[in-house]
């Protein structure tokens, strides 16, 4: 037997006794060969594996899906009704939002189905079905189809997945998007076959204060008091297949959906999240854990701040530009507080120190087993991070301020198309490119972008790029205004955001009554943005061949680290693949003298509550319900109201809105956040610190149907009290 074939059975070899219960992000086709479900039937499931995860079968996988592109979101009526996060479903809140209609300050609550808002733009995608492709893949790298490198591209994983589905009976059913994926850094590889459906609408939303009480001060911390919640429904056509909107589709009638226990939790109970969780990097050496605080998370930081200094002053003059702006700021502070904290707790949690263990560990393991490669990969990986480290840096600061943290640019490939006709003297053409120019502005300018806030941006950015990078690793736009506007760099932004192309629509009508060469070789935001564009492909030019190299040396490294832990399994890096991780509800002691209990109560709302800080104000009616203790049915024994909890799940963003479930497959809640002591997670899993931030059941319930008015929507929930 071959070492990748021993490799392969360390991965599903049962464990006995793992070192850490609740680290893991589990492959649910893998529970009945790893052994995964006797672990969590020892911590208290009452489910079987086909409970959870049934090829042949309805299983509670099939009341779980992907929310939009980026989050997780559950079933939990038998018409199609959706739980997610408040902040997952943001955008669309936001999308729906005016200054007439501000549902992100008020709340949106529809109280009959006619007053459900049709979303464009929103999907929700179940997984069909899982297949183990390995064997395919490594045909092909035998028979030198392709070569290992290429294994993992996108190219070759897209044609696969199209060469499957061609030969599947799923080929032309509705819906269906099939995907091929690598996992344990390509020493296994699955499909998946999607069903994704097209018409989702918005249902209900708390008021920002409920759905983000506490926000950027509170986010990733506990105590939490944040309801972060939202509701949508999914509308198919008459069969139940997928279709896009008509006022003719009805509610999608699910083939499973989560019944809701509002019995209530006690600290040591069973919870088990299942979702989407987007990217982790468990495997990582200590010069990777190092460049991603210095190379990434350092300089996203400082870059991210100065631009959300300026959108929050700007947000706080205007409501219609705080509403314009609401969204961008969320995303963006939302990592921007998440690097902070992933840097601190690398230092705090000693992350550097384990993982020089680890391949301290890994590097007697080699010895033993006479391996020359496993001896060298760690020193390899190490020369090559040591040359893609101060590359990383550069590209992270320019995308952070030019490619993300400026909004406006031009198209130069349209200008460069349009420069080409006008010099062939094609009037045909240039006539037919006047309106990929009208496309490209209304783009720009869309409903959620304002000309003057981004102009400030950049006047921030320019010269903070410039004191970050040196001057012989700048795109050439500075030396160009070094020349032109002697290092004025308001100069050159007022004059790039008035006078060019884009600038305006007067600008614009101006130039195609009339194009001609001189606007578009002199126009200011094509340069700008054709040189940060440049500079970008010149950096990843440099990288790339990089890249490569770390996915074939972290499959060795990943595989001889399999082999040492056997016989404890392995669970593969996130990759926004359905997971499930097991654990229990339980407090935590972050620091010396500090004991955090493992539940909130509405009591800490009024606690919190300061009417001068827009985080942390109270709806008028929802602190009347506090104060006069109207909880209904979900109140705890002594009259209280529960708001959030923790758990020990071990959980990464994209499990955002994921199901917290019981041990008998009931919803006790919805994952929203991890903790602040141990955002170092993603890279190394602290038993001790690690906790999911959740909310309580019984409080979205509570605002749906006190807050919002909603009872009809509590009535089609199966509820066990």
């Amino acid at each position: 037997m071959n070492k990748f074939k021993l490799y392969l059975l360390a991965l599903l070899v049962l464990v006995l006794s793992p070192a850490k219960a609740d680290e893991g992000m589990w492959l649910l086709q893998l529970m009945q060969e790893q052994h995964s479900i006797d672990m969590m039937k020892k911590q208290g499931l009452k489910l079987n594996a086909t409970d959870l995860y049934n090829p042949n079968g309805v299983s509670l996988k099939d009341a779980v899906g992907i929310f939009g592109r980026g989050c997780t979101g559950e079933i939990i009526s038998s018409e199609g009704l959706i739980l997610t996060n408040h902040h997952c479903g943001y955008s669309s809140i936001q999308q729906h939002s005016s200054v007439e209609h501000d549902y992100l300050t008020d709340g949106f609550w529809a109280t009959s189905r006619d007053k459900e808002l049709p979303t464009p733009g929103l999907t929700f995608t179940f997984i069909e079905r899982i297949e183990d492709v390995t064997d395919i893949v490594n045909a092909k790298i035998a028979s030198k189809e392709i070569t290992e490198t290429e294994s993992f591209t996108g190219k070759f994983l897209t044609a696969l997945a199209q060469e499957l589905y061609d030969k599947s009976d799923l080929k032309g059913k509705k819906g269906i998007v099939p995907q091929a994926l690598p996992f344990y850094a390509g020493n296994k590889f699955y499909m998946f076959y999607k069903k994704t459906y097209t018409d989702v609408r918005m249902v209900a939303a708390p008021p920002s204060s409920v759905g983000k009480f506490g926000g950027e001060t509170d986010n990733w911390m506990w105590p939490r008091h944040t309801g972060d919640f939202s509701m949508f429904r999914i509308y198919a056509d008459a069969n139940g297949e997928p279709t896009d909107y008509s006022a003719s589709n009805a509610p999608l009638k699910t083939k499973k959906h989560l019944a809701i226990n509002i019995k209530g939790l006690k600290e040591g109970d069973y919870a088990m999240i299942m979702g989407f969780p987007g990217s982790t990097s468990r495997y990582l050496t200590v010069s990777e854990v190092k460049e991603r605080m210095e190379a990434t998370n350092s300089p996203r930081i400082r870059i991210r701040g100065v631009r959300q200094d300026v959108l929050k002053a700007e947000m706080n003059s205007s409501d219609k530009i705080r509403i314009q702006y609401a969204n961008k700021y969320a995303g963006s502070s939302n990592y921007w507080k998440n690097s902070i904290g992933m840097n601190k707790a690398i230092i705090d949690n000693d992350v550097l120190g384990t993982k020089a263990e680890q391949e301290s560990k890994f590097a007697q393991f080699a010895k033993e087993k006479s391996n020359d490669e496993y001896s060298k990969v760690v020193k390899l990986i190490d020369e090559t991070v040591a040359k893609s480290s101060p590359l990383k840096y550069q590209r992270t600061c320019l995308t952070e301020a030019f490619l993300m943290g400026i909004e406006y640019s031009a198209p130069f490939t349209t200008f460069d198309t349009m420069l080409k006709a006008i010099e062939n003297k094609d009037k045909a053409k240039v006539d037919s490119l006047k309106d990929n120019f009208r496309k490209a502005f209304e783009r720009i300018h869309n409903k959620d972008y304002d000309h003057e806030v981004d102009r400030k941006v950049a006047k921030a950015l320019f010269p903070l790029y410039a004191e970050m990078i040196p001057a012989d690793q700048r795109p050439d736009i500075y030396g160009f205004i070094e020349k032109e506007y002697k290092g004025d760099f308001n100069k050159f932004v007022d004059d790039m955001y008035s006078n060019s192309i884009m600038s305006s629509k007067e600008n614009l009508e101006k130039f195609l009554s009339k194009p001609n060469k001189k606007a578009l070789e002199s126009d200011l935001a094509a340069r700008y943005y054709r040189s940060a564009y440049n500079k970008f492909t010149e950096i990843n030019k440099q990288l790339n061949p990089l890249a490569d190299e770390l996915e074939l040396l972290h499959k060795t490294y990943v595989r001889g680290l399999g082999e040492m832990k056997a016989p404890v399994p392995s669970y593969p890096d996130a990759n926004f693949t359905i997971r499930l991780t097991y654990g229990n509800v339980k407090s935590y002691s972050p620091r010396d003298g500090v004991h955090n209990k493992y539940y909130t109560t509405a009591n800490g709302i009024l606690e919190k509550e300061n009417p001068e800080d827009r985080e942390f104000v109270v709806p008028a009616k929802l602190k009347e319900l506090i104060l006069k203790k109207d909880f209904g049915r979900y109140a705890l024994p002594n009259g209280d109201m529960p708001v959030c909890f923790l758990t020990t799940n071990d959980i990464t963003g994209g499990n955002s809105g994921s199901p917290v479930i019981n041990e008998n497959g009931e919803l006790i809640g919805c994952a929203f956040d991890g903790n602040w002591e141990s955002l170092s997670g993603d890279i190394n899993f602290n038993n001790e610190l690690q906790r999911c931030i959740n909310l309580d059941i019984r409080y979205v319930l509570f605002i749906v149907e006190k807050l919002g008015n909603c009872g009809h929507l509590i009535n089609e929930m199966t509820i066990i009290e």
